[in-house]
């Protein structure tokens, strides 16, 4: 999934300027063009502006309204995949506040039923203790830290709702890594035990040393089957491309074979829940 930042911000722009050169190539006004898509002729505009994000399915309606040959609808489609998938870079994020990427998860989790999370290094606030979650904030401005964390703990409560499906997945690495203190972290993966008894919520374990088929792994969730992102160092990629989310699916139904859930997840995160008073 190695997709250039730029790459992401430059694709909406020109695929609003191929598709305006489209219309106009066809010698169509936006009105004639809006007619023959079924859609508004402000919608148009807007696409052609890049004032909104089109659709795959408006991309496909509007090659089809203008009569586009396959080889250029082929090419326009391929960007408009691009244009589908968002970078956000974590120094803007920051710049702007971390309240903010809370409440958009927050609204995200609100209007999502069905939730995949695969966890490659660190255990998601929502499954965090407090101790947890102000650890994983350490770097944040400290004007913010306060109501970040608060803002996390918060979004724990749609883990209750049992309207919401939720599986986890976590290797190792996440559930061990020392991001607390021993005792710290002995009560964290407590805490992972005790959501494995909660009738709307999977939690499962990889062990180390399971080896995947599909080589590089990274951290990432998709909510239904709609939206999906993957986090990385310097931010979050996200997908709204019907195949990626499909592709992501896929990827994780897979790490599901190899995943230990109910009475043998219980059973190791004991054993490392132990290690750590030792």
């Amino acid at each position: 999934m190695a997709i250039d930042p730029d790459q992401l911000e430059q694709s909406g722009r020109e695929l609003s300027g191929m598709l305006k050169h489209l219309r106009k190539q066809a010698g169509l006004s936006g009105v004639r063009l809006a007619a023959r898509c079924n859609m508004s002729q402000s919608k148009i505009s807007r696409i052609e502006s890049n004032k909104g994000r089109p659709s795959l399915l408006d991309v496909e309606q509007i090659l089809r309204g203008l009569a586009a040959p396959p080889a250029v609808a082929a090419e326009v489609m391929a960007l408009a995949r691009i244009a589908q998938t968002e970078w956000q870079d974590g120094r803007t994020l920051r710049r702007k506040g971390i309240d903010k990427k809370q409440l958009q998860l927050a609204g995200i989790e609100a209007s999502s039923t069905t939730f995949r999370y695969f966890l490659l290094s660190m255990i998601t606030g929502l499954l965090a203790t407090p101790e947890y979650v102000r650890a994983s904030l350490a770097q944040a401005p400290p004007e913010q830290q306060a109501k970040a964390v608060a803002m996390k703990l918060d979004r724990q409560r749609s883990l209750f709702d049992r309207s919401k499906q939720f599986t986890f997945i976590l290797t190792e690495q996440a559930v061990r890594y020392p991001l607390v203190p021993p005792h710290e972290l002995a009560m964290q993966i407590d805490r992972l035990a005790s959501f494995t008894r909660q009738p709307n919520i999977r939690l499962g374990v990889i062990p180390a040393g399971v080896r995947f088929a599909s080589g590089a792994l990274n951290t990432f969730t998709v909510y239904d089957d709609t939206l999906a992102t993957a986090e990385l160092d310097l931010g979050a990629i996200v997908f709204r491309d019907n195949r990626d989310i499909q592709d992501l699916i896929g990827r994780f139904t897979s790490y599901e074979e190899h995943t230990l859930f109910g009475d043998d997840a219980r059973e190791l995160l004991n054993v490392w829940a132990e290690d750590c008073r030792r």
